[in-house]
């Protein structure tokens, strides 16, 4: 080995290590595989990619990139599609989980027919794209377990033609997913735990359910991502509070494990004595947070306490002096406006669309049509009239995460 090649290969893993220690910054598994896929493109300099997730003994399809069919918010609803694949040596995905070993193929569409493996047209056909280099990785923990499978597709040369992975490719990316592996083991951590706590609300209301909790998380996370564009936010900053958003919102209503299950359950409409009670789980669950150690416990704070306040003023609890206080209760100063945190506006939105389409013990699903007919006239009385704009802007990428998360 030269000198100069031995000083670009302790750059590359110096470029590796740093990455890697960015990961670490992220707490939700979707933020991590977002990052985790758009470094490994940038090592091999791919068009596009995806990666699966091992779940339930299969591979369940947890992320993609194309940067030649996705641009802008175009194709943000591919991020939500929900499809699993047998972990077997027919599919190429299925053979390197299997296998546990690094596949490199030059052209999918001349696989020898003698392989026990095959390229599935199907999505090329659908969408006009042309698959053809393909590099696909096991990812592995220190302790070899397999969490995923990472396949990076059409590698491209300085003039932008699609060229095979090279030997750098080869040798870099699978060091820098193995390591990755480690960063999607911890957030797929993270949302377990988050969702245990929801579990312990469930106990009380039967309506805060995992599925409810990740489809508001998804959207909060993606309403707030288009309110960042429009906002001109930094990259970094905007994928960094996008990963905060969606497990602190997927929390709002962990301080209903404060309110009696004889209100919560009741299959009724509730008195106005009742309904006071219940407004308490905004304080109950903002004094959960009370040990603000991270940007989560923070937001989570925020939300839990101000996802039923109003944009016209109208909502609860209102200017509490302190929430942490065994006197404190709902106030009759309102908050409204941006007085109300951004995160908590849109969880907000994200809260009252998911449970008006859903069907609860007091009432059954509303229409697509009737939901976003109120949506739309409750712009700048109970929402902000800017989110609710993004809300429509995106409505097609709600609906794929509505899709996702059924239940």
């Amino acid at each position: 080995m030269t000198l100069d090649s031995a000083r670009y290969a302790e750059d590359r893993l110096t470029s590796i290590l740093n990455t890697i220690e960015e990961l670490n910054h992220f707490k939700d598994v979707d933020s991590i595989l977002d990052n985790i896929l758009y470094q490994a493109r940038r090592l091999s300099n791919a068009d596009a990619g995806s990666i699966f997730i091992v779940e339930n003994g299969a591979l369940r399809f947890g992320y993609v990139h194309n940067d030649t069919l996705f641009k802008g918010n175009e194709g943000r609803d591919a991020l939500y599609v929900d499809f699993t694949l047998p972990i077997d040596d027919k599919s190429i995905v299925g053979y390197v989980a299997l296998t546990r070993r690094a596949l490199n193929i030059d052209d999918a569409y001349k696989i020898p027919p003698e392989r026990p493996y095959a390229f599935n047209p199907e999505y090329d056909q659908r969408s006009g794209y042309i698959t053809r280099s393909m590099l696909t990785i096991p990812l592995m923990t220190l302790h070899q377990r397999l969490v995923g499978v990472m396949q990076l597709i059409n590698a491209k040369d300085e003039n932008g033609r699609v060229i095979p992975f090279s030997e750098e490719s080869r040798i870099y990316v699978p060091l820098f997913a193995n390591n990755a592996a480690v960063a999607i083991d911890r957030g797929i951590m993270n949302r377990e735990l988050i969702l245990r706590m929801v579990k312990m609300a469930e106990l009380r209301d039967p309506s805060e359910t995992g599925a409810h909790v990740q489809r508001v998380g998804a959207y909060a996370a993606e309403i707030y991502r288009q309110w960042a564009v429009r906002h001109h936010i930094e990259a970094r900053e905007m994928k960094r509070k996008g990963d905060v958003i969606r497990l602190a919102a997927m929390l709002h209503d962990v301080g209903k494990v404060g309110i009696s299950d004889t209100i919560l359950k009741k299959p009724a409409k509730l008195s106005p004595s009742e309904f006071e009670t219940i407004k308490m789980h905004t304080i109950f669950g903002g004094r959960l947070f009370a040990n603000q150690t991270s940007e989560l416990d923070v937001m989570s704070k925020d939300i839990a306490l101000n996802h039923h306040e109003k944009w016209n003023g109208k909502g609860y609890p209102g200017k509490v002096e302190d929430i942490f206080s065994p006197d404190a209760k709902i106030s009759k100063q309102a908050k409204s406006g941006r007085e109300i945190p951004l995160p908590a506006r849109i969880v907000a939105l994200a809260d009252v669309y998911d449970a008006l389409c859903s069907r609860r013990s007091y009432k059954d699903s509303w229409t697509d049509e009737k939901v976003l007919s109120v949506i739309e006239s409750e712009s700048g009385g109970h929402f902000d009239p800017e989110l609710v704009e993004i809300f429509f802007d995106i409505y097609d990428v709600i609906k794929a995460i509505r899709n996702k998360f059924r239940g």
